[in-house]
């Protein structure tokens, strides 16, 4: 029986697609006895299907692809959760397994598509919507699923890593490495999903909900993107044993689940600190598997499609055998959110302030009045307009307080120049 396949969205990541498929059916149906067959694309222009050898499957109008009985799985690789969650639903209503890359979607719209897919009877797959080509999803609702996990963290966003990576290594200030990473076609011309966070965002939104079996959305998570972390920084991080990454996190806690998206401080010898360009790289604890990573280039058209048809060869596998879906949301709790307030941890702080006496004094007494206590403190040469970076590094202390004892620094006359950066330290 031959599983038919209609694909909406024929960009790099379809066009992928589409290029697996030519290459390896005879392979898929040989190997695997998996028979799929492409019978409809979707795109907005016909050139994007031809592209690929597809011309003749063409069609502008995706309900050509819902309402064609004979079509058992379409794959949504449009993006957004507008249109796409129109034809997600849609597509389950008409009685097809859907398979999607689309994590805004899914961090958004997530309990509502699986609750339909569950609802109707078909399988909905978004492996691809987290990691690219890494396969995580997969393994955190299967080979780990004996294990209560307790925390996953990771570098999901090449775009910020590059660029990160180019500041650290090659001195590019903020500026020029995104000029850089646009030029090379890692970055987008409006970057401010990838440098403010909210990829990532979405990203450990959809991984947290998995690893601990609790809804969280995109709204739950708090997100701070890499616009301003310096030269400065990433040279005083280094010289005390440490490298700067955009991190996803997520940690299970006592009191609820701690899940955020900054800028952090990690050891050198942290296996994520090596992770750099345009990989990814998610590192994941159980409490019986212990400590695993897992490594790969997390985008791009050939990662992102690999991953896309994996799911779309395990859901025909189903169909062809006759296999109920598989369960696709596992949200049975409702644990509470820690709100970033509450997070204890060590910081680095960095204020460019006025050169003259009685300035270091008068900071220090505002830390000991929040009790935050201070590990270290570096003081940076003088600039030309009379002030110096000083540089502080914390005692594990509560965020708040660092936030309240920053806001009362800003308050002192004529101290500060510019805005102060912190960075959250994880050992």
């Amino acid at each position: 029986m031959s599983v038919k396949i209609g694909l909406v969205g024929c960009g790099t990541v379809g066009g992928g697609c589409i290029d697996i498929i030519h290459k390896h059916a005879g392979d898929f149906l040989r190997h695997l006895g998996i028979d799929i067959e492409l019978v409809r694309v979707c795109s907005l222009s016909r050139s994007e299907a031809e592209m690929h050898g597809a011309g003749d499957l063409f069609t502008d109008d995706f309900h050509d692809i819902i309402e064609d009985p004979e079509i058992d799985i379409v794959i949504e690789l449009i993006g957004g959760t507008t249109i796409a969650r129109t034809v997600v639903l849609e597509a389950l209503r008409a009685g097809k397994s859907v398979v999607t890359a689309n994590k805004a979607l899914m961090a958004t719209h997530g309990q509502e598509v699986m609750d339909l897919a569950e609802e109707v009877g078909r399988e909905l797959a978004f492996g691809a919507s987290v990691g690219g080509g890494i396969p995580i999803i997969g393994p955190l609702k299967h080979s780990l699923i004996a294990n209560e996990i307790e925390s996953v963290m990771g570098i999901v966003n090449g775009t910020t890593n590059f660029m990160l990576t180019s500041m650290a290594q090659e001195g590019m200030t903020y500026e020029e490495s995104l000029a850089n990473a646009q030029a090379l076609g890692f970055a987008e011309a409006d970057p401010s999903a990838d440098v403010d966070g909210f990829d990532a965002a979405a990203k450990i939104a959809i991984l947290a909900s998995i690893a601990f079996n609790t809804r969280i959305t995109l709204d739950d998570v708090y997100t701070k993107g890499i616009t301003s972390i310096t030269i400065t920084d990433l040279e005083a991080a280094r010289d005390m044993g440490y490298v700067v990454k955009l991190l996803a996190i997520a940690h299970r806690t006592e009191t609820g689940i701690d899940v955020r998206v900054h800028p952090t401080m990690i050891p050198t010898t942290h296996q994520l600190a090596t992770v750099n360009g345009v990989f990814n790289a998610i590192y994941v604890v159980g409490d019986f598997v212990g400590e695993t990573m897992f490594f790969g280039e997390g985008a791009g058209a050939g990662a992102a499609a690999s991953a896309v048809m994996g799911d779309v060869l395990e859901v025909a596998r189903h169909i062809q055998q006759g296999i109920a879906p598989i369960v696709g949301c596992t949200c049975t709790d409702d644990l509470p959110i820690r709100t970033i307030e509450t997070l204890s941890m060590k910081y680095y702080i960095r204020f460019s302030v006025a050169d003259r006496p009685g300035v270091l004094a008068s900071m220090a007494q505002i830390f000991a009045d929040h009790n935050v206590s201070i590990h270290s403190m570096i003081q940076r040469g003088a600039k030309e307009d009379g002030s110096v970076d000083v540089i502080y590094v914390t005692h594990v202390a509560l965020e708040s307080a660092v936030r309240e004892a920053i806001d009362q620094i800003a308050l002192l006359p004529d101290v500060l120049h510019g805005e102060p950066s912190l960075i959250r330290v994880e050992e």
